[in-house]
Formats: structure tokens, sequence, C-alpha cells
């Protein structure tokens, strides 16, 4: 009876003091994940740091290989890879001159600055008899909106001229050769770094002809003597030039970028 009394008593004399130690442990507990909590998300927060940090100077390292000094009296920086490739050697988008997407079918009827015939041109026309209802409008070089390079890339890209390809051809030398498996030329300039251009051929309506053995590359300039025609830098093995006369707008070239160093 009188056990029973003392641990009554025992149990009621303690009962505060170990609701006591409970409260703390609980708060201890609490306070201990409310840390590792707090901890973890600084983790992942330094860690998202991080791969921003690293993602941020992988685009700044692409976007630094993208261009290459060859030393012309220009100071012109080359991209080194075709507009829509992955790498150099990857033949990458082709474009009617004029036009910033690539596409299926490419013919006077699919052209963007025309209605439907080469007499019958919208833009980029000095000539009334090959405007649409007469239609002149004596542009020869391609504004920023319709020039590939520029659309894609920005940062200052775009279509080099046919005066800017002649000083690419002056004052480099150029060799056929193979990359990688794929044949193109290599133009080295004077202070020692190259450029590859892989012979990407051309599309005629929804067909690519002569890949691997030509190049044809799209200039800004349109031709000087028919509206109709474009100038473009062409190669084979054995020579290369600017084009003879020009060709026609809608053929997919395509298009390697310049910017001013």
């Amino acid at each position: 009876m009188n056990g029973s009394i003392f641990l009554y008593y025992n149990k009621t004399l303690f009962e505060p003091l170990n609701k006591l130690i409970d409260d703390k442990m609980k708060k201890s507990y609490k306070m201990r994940w409310i840390g590792l909590a707090a901890c973890v998300l600084l983790g992942l927060f330094a860690v998202s740091c991080n791969k921003e940090k690293i993602k941020a100077q992988e685009t700044q390292n692409e976007d630094e290989g993208k261009w290459v000094d060859l030393g012309l009296p220009s100071g012109l920086l080359w991209a080194t890879r075709n507009i829509g490739a992955s790498s150099p050697e990857d033949y990458g988008d082709y474009f009617a001159w004029g036009e910033t997407q690539p596409k299926e079918v490419y013919n006077w009827s699919t052209y963007r600055y025309c209605n439907g015939h080469y007499n019958e041109l919208t833009k980029y026309c000095y000539e009334s008899i090959y405007g649409y209802n007469g239609f002149t409008d004596n542009q020869t070089i391609l504004q920023p909106g319709d020039d590939a390079a520029t659309a894609n890339w920005g940062g200052g890209a775009y279509t080099p001229t046919r005066g800017e390809w002649k000083e690419l051809m002056n004052n480099t030398t150029s060799q056929w050769t193979t990359r990688n498996g794929v044949y193109g030329r290599l133009f080295t300039g004077s202070n020692g770094n190259s450029l590859f251009l892989p012979s990407a051929g051309f599309y005629w309506g929804s067909s690519l002809y002569y890949a691997v053995s030509n190049g044809y590359y799209w200039s800004s300039s349109l031709n000087t003597s028919r509206p109709d025609l474009a100038w473009f830098f062409y190669f084979v093995s054995s020579h290369q030039h600017i084009g003879d006369g020009g060709d026609y707008r809608y053929f997919g070239f395509t298009v390697r970028a310049v910017r001013q160093n």
C-alpha cells in the first residue's frame, strides 16, 4: 500500500520533468532536421549554380569556337561550320537566296520573293522586266532579315559578300582534302589558321546534287546583270571560283557566315 502510494506520488512528482525532457528532445530533433534540410537545400543550390556556370562557360567556348581569324586584310572572321551544322565537316542546312529556313522543295514556285516565276520577282530587283508587274527596289545586298546567317546566329553574323569570298580566295592557300571522311577544301591563312568547307552539293527541287564532289556557298550579293541570279562561291577538287555569272536564287545552297573582328 505504502509502496503503491510512493510509486503514485513518485510518478506524479517526475511527470512534469519527463514532459520537459520530452519537449526538449523533440525541439532538438526538430532543429536537427531543420539544419539538415537547410544543408541539403544549400548543397542543391550550389550544384545548380555550378551547373549554370559550367553551361555558361561551355556556351562561351562554343561561341568562341565558331570563328577563326585567317589573318585577312579586312580582319574578317569566318565561321568554322556551316549554318545548321554541328561540326566543321557537317553539311548543315540548305537555303534559297534570301530565305532563312530550309525547306523540302527548292524551285520558283516555293521561292519567297517571287510570284512563281523568275521574271516575277517581288524583292531584290533592279530591272522592271524581271519584277512582278514591273516591280523594282534596286536592292542588291541581302538585308539582315533575309540573311540566313544573321537570322539563325545573330551576334553580328552575316553571309559574306562576293568581295569577301574573293578576299578569302586571294589571301589563303587552298587544297582539296578530307576531314573525318568528308571531302572539301581547306583554306589556310598567312597566320597558320585554317578553315574547312565541306563539299555539300546543292538542292534542286527535292533532290540533293553533287554532294561529296562539289561545294556551293551563297554570297549576299545579287548578280549585277540579272536580278534572278545571285553570286555564289563554287569549288571542286581541281579549282574554285565565284560562280560563272551567278545562279538561280531558288537553289538550295549552303551558307558559311562571317563577322567583323
